[in-house]
Parts: C-alpha cells; sequence; structure tokens
C-alpha cells in the first residue's frame, strides 16, 4: 500500500488515522499519484462526507487538476455539498488566493447527470442527437401507455400489466443486466406469461423513443453503457479523468458497475466509499454484490480500508446496531465504536396494539421535549408509509406538528408538469408526450385533435413551422394563436433565458385559474420554478438537471405545519437513511413488518430486512425506543373479518440479544387501576357541537 509522509498538512490534522489513510491514499511527499484502487468502507456516523471531501481537497493539493476529478454522488445535492467543503479546505489552503478552484470539480454530480454530459459531448459518435430531451418517470410511463395501445395490449381478453408496471419490468430488466425472464420469474411473477408480449412492447416504447428524440432515466445509463463497450470511446472518456470517486458505492446497480470497469479497466484512481451493511435500495435494482465483489474484481491491487469509529451514536446504541448486523449472513467485518458512553440502552417497548403504540411515542416526544429535545430532533421511522397511519391521528389530536417525508415531489404536480412541458416542447417539437399533454390544455383540443396536429408535425422537418400553419381547432379561439406564438418565441429563444420561462408562465395562468380550484396556492410552486430557473445558465441544462433531480413541492408535502416553527419528522426508514436524530422511536419492530410480510423470501431479501432495521437504529444519537405492538392492522388481509395479526418481536433480535437492550412493557400497570379509558364513554357530543356551528 502507497503511505504518505505529509505529516506536516494542517488540515488533515482533525481526521482519525483511518480517516487520514484514506485521505493520503495515492498522495507521497504532497504529490498525487494514480494510485491502486481503494474500497473505504464507511460505517454508519464515520465521517464518510468528510473523509471524502478530505481526499479529494488532498489529491488538489497534491497536484491534480481538479477538472480531471470525477466525483459521482446520488443527489445533486449531495455533489454540492461535497464540492463546498473541497473549496473550503483547498480555499484555508492556498489563503483563498490560489485560483485552483476557480472552476474545479465541474465534474461533479450524479450517475445520471455525469451521464447525460457526457452522452451530449459524444453525442455524434454513437448516432444521438445532441438536443435529446429526457423523460421523467411519469413521462416515460406515458409514452410506454402509447407503445401498449398502438400494439392493443390494452384490449386484451386477460389482464395486461399496467404502464406503471411494465415501465417497472424494463428499468429492473435494463439497470440489473438480467435476461428478460429471469426478471420476470423473480419479481413479477404475475406477468410471466406476457413475456413475449412484454419484449415486443419495449422494442416499440425504444423505437418511439428514438423517433422522438427523447431518453429515459434508464437511457442516461444504457447509452453510457453502450458507448463505452467500444475500447476506444471507453479510452477516450476513461482518459479524461485521473481519478474517478464513487460514493454510496453499496447502492449502484449492475449497469453502474459496468460503466466504472470500462472507464477505468485496472482500477487505477478508483476510489468507492459505502457501507454494505446499509444496501437497502435492491428495489431499485442495487445490489449489494457490487460493493461486496469489489476486492475480488481488482485483486489483488484493491486496498481496502474500514472507518469505523461512529461520532454520531452512544456505545449502547452502537452495541445494539453491532449485534443486530452481527447476524447478517455475508458481511465486510467492521463493528463501530465510540467514545460516547452512557448508562441508558436502547429501549425494547412491547405495547399491546398500534394505539398504544401511538400513545406511547406522543407522551416520550412531548417529555423530550420538556427537558429541552426540540420536535426536530426527534423522529418516528416506519417500514411501509402507512404504518405511521394510527401515529398520525393520535399527534393530531395532542396538536403535534409533524411533517412526514415521502409526498409527491416537485415534478409530480400537474401544474409544474404543465410549465415544463411547454419548455421541453420547444426544445424539442418531436416529443410527443409533452406535446400531448400540452396542447389538451387548450378549450377544445381533446385527444384526437392533439394526435392529429403531432402527426402533420412528425411529417415535416420543421414542426414548429407545420404548427403555425396548421388551422386553428374549432372552439379554441384565441388560445390557439397564443399557443402558437410563445412556442415559436421559445423555439428562436428571442427572449433569452431565463426569460423564457416568464414567458411561458404568463401564457399558462389563465389556463391555471381554469383548471385548477386551488390555483393561488399552485401559483406559488411556479413562481419557486421561475426561482429556481434563474440559477441554470440555459434552458437545456435546466431541463436536464431539475429532471434528474427534483426539489421537493411547496404545495404537495403531507402534513407541512406552516405556522409552527418546529415539528417532529415522520419518515419510512428508506428515507431516512443518511440522517440523524436525538431521539428515534421505530415502530412495529415485529415479523410481518420488519422484515416486511412480502420481503421474508430468499435469504439475500432477509440480509436486507436486516440492514433496514441496522439503518433506522444506528440514526439515533442519544435515545433509540423499538416499539414492538403485540397486536397490529394490516393491509395484506381478507376484508372480511378481524383484519388485525398477532405478532412476535422481530427474528432480528433473538434472546441472546435482549441483554442489549431495556426491556419493557408500556403502559405500566396499576393495581386496581384501568389503564386505558373505557371507549364507550362519550367525553364530547361532537354532533351537537357541529350543529351548533349554524345555529
Amino acid at each position: 500500500m502507497i503511505r504518505s509522509v505529509t505529516a506536516a498538512a494542517p488540515y488533515l490534522e482533525t481526521l482519525n488515522i483511518e480517516q487520514r489513510r484514506a485521505v493520503e491514499h495515492g498522495v507521497v511527499a504532497a504529490k498525487a499519484m494514480i494510485a491502486a484502487p481503494l474500497l473505504i468502507i464507511a460505517g454508519a456516523g464515520s465521517g464518510k462526507t468528510n473523509t471524502l471531501a478530505h481526499r479529494v481537497a488532498h489529491l488538489i493539493v497534491g497536484g491534480t487538476d481538479p477538472r480531471r476529478i470525477l466525483l459521482m454522488t446520488f443527489s445533486r445535492r449531495a455533489a454540492s455539498e461535497m464540492s463546498r467543503r473541497v473549496e473550503r479546505i483547498c480555499n484555508r489552503v492556498f489563503n483563498g488566493n490560489g485560483g485552483v478552484m476557480s472552476d474545479a470539480l465541474t465534474w461533479a454530480g450524479t450517475f445520471h447527470g455525469i451521464g447525460a454530459r457526457l452522452l451530449r459531448d459524444y453525442a455524434e459518435q454513437i448516432g444521438l442527437d445532441p438536443a435529446f430531451t429526457i423523460h421523467d418517470r411519469e413521462d416515460s410511463a406515458d409514452l410506454m401507455n402509447l407503445s401498449r395501445h398502438e400494439l392493443g395490449f390494452s384490449k386484451t381478453e386477460s389482464r395486461f400489466p399496467t404502464k406503471g408496471t411494465c415501465l417497472s419490468i424494463y428499468s429492473r430488466t435494463v439497470n440489473s443486466e438480467i435476461p428478460l425472464d429471469e426478471i420476470l420469474g423473480a419479481f413479477f411473477p404475475w406477468c410471466a406469461g406476457w413475456s413475449a408480449q412484454l419484449r415486443e412492447l419495449f422494442a416499440t416504447y425504444v423505437e418511439a423513443k428514438q423517433a422522438q428524440n427523447v431518453l429515459d432515466y434508464d437511457d442516461l445509463l444504457l447509452y453510457w453503457a453502450q458507448a463505452v463497450n467500444d475500447p476506444m470511446l471507453a479510452d477516450d472518456i476513461g482518459s479524461r479523468f485521473d481519478h474517478v470517486m464513487v460514493d454510496e458505492y453499496q447502492d449502484t446497480n449492475r449497469l453502474q458497475a459496468s460503466i466504472l470497469l470500462a472507464l477505468k479497466p485496472g482500477g487505477r484512481g478508483l476510489t468507492v466509499v459505502g457501507d454494505d451493511a446499509q444496501s437497502i435500495y435492491s428495489f431499485r435494482a442495487a445490489t449489494v454484490r457490487n460493493i461486496l465483489e469489489f476486492p475480488q474484481q481488482f485483486s489483488p491491487a484493491a486496498d481496502i480500508i474500514t472507518l469505523d469509529r461512529n461520532y454520531r451514536s452512544t456505545q449502547p446504541i452502537l452495541s445494539a446496531a453491532n449485534g443486530v448486523i452481527d447476524l447478517a449472513s455475508e458481511r465486510f467485518t467492521k463493528n463501530l465504536w465510540t467514545e460516547r458512553q452512557s448508562a441508558e440502552r436502547p429501549q425494547l417497548v412491547s405495547v399491546r396494539d398500534e394505539t398504544d403504540q401511538a400513545r406511547y411515542v406522543a407522551d416520550r416526544v412531548l417529555e423530550n421535549r420538556e427537558v429541552g429535545t426540540a420536535l426536530k430532533q426527534q423522529a418516528v421511522l416506519f417500514r411501509a408509509s402507512h404504518h405511521s397511519g394510527p401515529l398520525e391521528v393520535e399527534l393530531t389530536r395532542r396538536n403535534i406538528p409533524f411533517v412526514k417525508f415521502g409526498g409527491l415531489k416537485f415534478l409530480d404536480s400537474a401544474h409544474v408538469k404543465d410549465m415544463l412541458a411547454a419548455l421541453r416542447f420547444a426544445q424539442n417539437p418531436r416529443d410527443r408526450v409533452a406535446g400531448f399533454r400540452l396542447m389538451q390544455l387548450l378549450p377544445g383540443v381533446g385527444p384526437q385533435t392533439a394526435s392529429r396536429v403531432l402527426e402533420v408535425m412528425a411529417a415535416d422537418p420543421e414542426p414548429i413551422t407545420s404548427l403555425a400553419e396548421i388551422p386553428s381547432p374549432p372552439r379554441c379561439g384565441d388560445d390557439w394563436s397564443a399557443f402558437v406564438q410563445v412556442l415559436q418565441h421559445l423555439r428562436t429563444a428571442s427572449a433569452g433565458w431565463p426569460a423564457e420561462i416568464e414567458l411561458v408562465r404568463r401564457w399558462y395562468e389563465p389556463h391555471l385559474e381554469r383548471i385548477h380550484e386551488d390555483a393561488t396556492t399552485r401559483m406559488a410552486d411556479l413562481l419557486q420554478l421561475e426561482q429556481i430557473a434563474s440559477g441554470y445558465p440555459s434552458r437545456e441544462r435546466f431541463l436536464t438537471e431539475l429532471t434528474l433531480d427534483p426539489p421537493d413541492a411547496t404545495s404537495d408535502q403531507a402534513g407541512v405545519p406552516h405556522l409552527d416553527e418546529d415539528y417532529l419528522i415522520l419518515s419510512t426508514i428508506h428515507s431516512a437513511k443518511g440522517q440523524e436524530w436525538k431521539s428515534v422511536f421505530v415502530l412495529n419492530v415485529v415479523d410481518g413488518c420488519i422484515p416486511i410480510d412480502l420481503g421474508v423470501g430468499t435469504k439475500d431479501e432477509i440480509d436486507e430486512e436486516r440492514r433496514l432495521l441496522y439503518v433506522a437504529m444506528t440514526r439515533a444519537k442519544d435515545n433509540l425506543h423499538l416499539v414492538t405492538p403485540q397486536r397490529f392492522f394490516t393491509h395484506g388481509q381478507s376484508a372480511q373479518g378481524d383484519r388485525h395479526v398477532y405478532a412476535s418481536r422481530t427474528r432480528f433480535i433473538p434472546a441472546n440479544l435482549l441483554k442489549l437492550f431495556e426491556c419493557c412493557a408500556w403502559p405500566v400497570a396499576v393495581a386496581g387501576q384501568d389503564v386505558r379509558p373505557d371507549a364507550r364513554q362519550v367525553r364530547i357530543d361532537v354532533g351537537a357541537r357541529m350543529r351548533g356551528m349554524w345555529r
């Protein structure tokens, strides 16, 4: 292993020994080298982001051109944060006047974002029009649905898979690099009988995308992977970067791994960071095998450095989490430790049912608040979104504000999609999905009219010119000419960017007011969209990056407490990954929920459910409560009869691990006292109050 002798670098003094080893890998005497492949196993709360940022900065300080560093993260936000950290470190080293960071890390972003940029650069060499537009998931599903209709699969005698299911099958097949029949058998067995038809559908879908010059999310990786299958292109693209770094490597899929192997076939200059114990996204085709097999892929050259010092949780919480993950069938050996000692073990709380579970959480949340822990510093986590239903009712009853993560995304709201459709259609008039959506906003224009217009446009080399020559549809009137006019302005770019989006908003406002009753609320989103657009240099860049990494909506979040400065966090475990709170409550820690009843088939599925519990436990800094209701409501039972089931503590906490927890029951029974109010007692005559409101 190459070891550094840069002992005098003061910006490395805050790092622990293992973090520093990872940072200095391949930097000798303050000079950066093209080092052997490096795998950094970064445990939960071990300072992964700080370590990776210091490694990038250390390479730059050692002489690496930052424009020759490719840094890939799983969100644009993470890439921006990483870039800011690197810049701060380098500015300290160069006293803010080195100039090295003026255009640094231009290649920091998501896999999909980097793929989109490279595809535009190499478009002509791979037979792609560089003016392509990108479909989000909903648009892709709509185009898949058009293909279903064209092939007559929507009128089959037996039920054909829906557009969303078809897109999921297509996406998993592409990203996992597994044959279609195997995907159907393993993940979509109810669709296995449609294999031949699905193959025909996917071929038609691909042809439709190519005819319309659009790419979907999967294409950004698939086209990239196909491009680097050519040795000359692979060498050309790979030679642009001295160092390739990938964060959250445990969340990559086979297609992403194959891209990396093609870019750096020997692994030199390749650094991947991740934690196999936090691999929980197999439903997105991510595979833990990528990180587990990394050492063998580059054997014997690969170096492995493990970060196991935790800066987040207390030692009792870590001991319990280590105990849970130790029972996994396959993993890198790693036991988290910390200097944060505590006499308080995690609570394993048994309650009678979900009602008591909700009351217990609400009581403890309020108790924590009274002793100084803000609601925002507390979180309630759960395996599936519907598991929080009873708790939401209890929190509302007690006037405890909360935000539940997992609501609609910004681009899922109809009014924002309408605005973006106008921009996308002007960018690429052959985008049928955008055009179809846009035209039907006009009064008097239905699906048949929109389809006819799009057919005429598709046959003309200048589609917008053709559109201007089409007579106004009956009952459309001046709205048609206004529609054509705004597209002409956008196509010629006469207004300039970002003034173009204001032009679209002003055209769209009367349609918004006509279509939506809550137009005022939705207008706030459009103004926010306009503000976001001003931060991008061009319409093309804006459409690409917003589609790949959408922000949250203002009007579509669930339970945003507009009038409260403090609120409790409710989140699925998947959405909580990467977060931390002082106090964490995990609901329904019982078999049937963790592991979920649909995820107990194979060994790999069981292992992933175990990792989910581990991720939930390691979000807690000071207090951890695992709640086990003896009886809970299930959505999977027959609608007839009692839909409650009796459950036992999760199999992931067997008897030999109980010593790591503080086991208790709630509520504590008091002799001669009924701990629960009589459900039959009328406490409030709501009916009388409702009648009195109008008298």
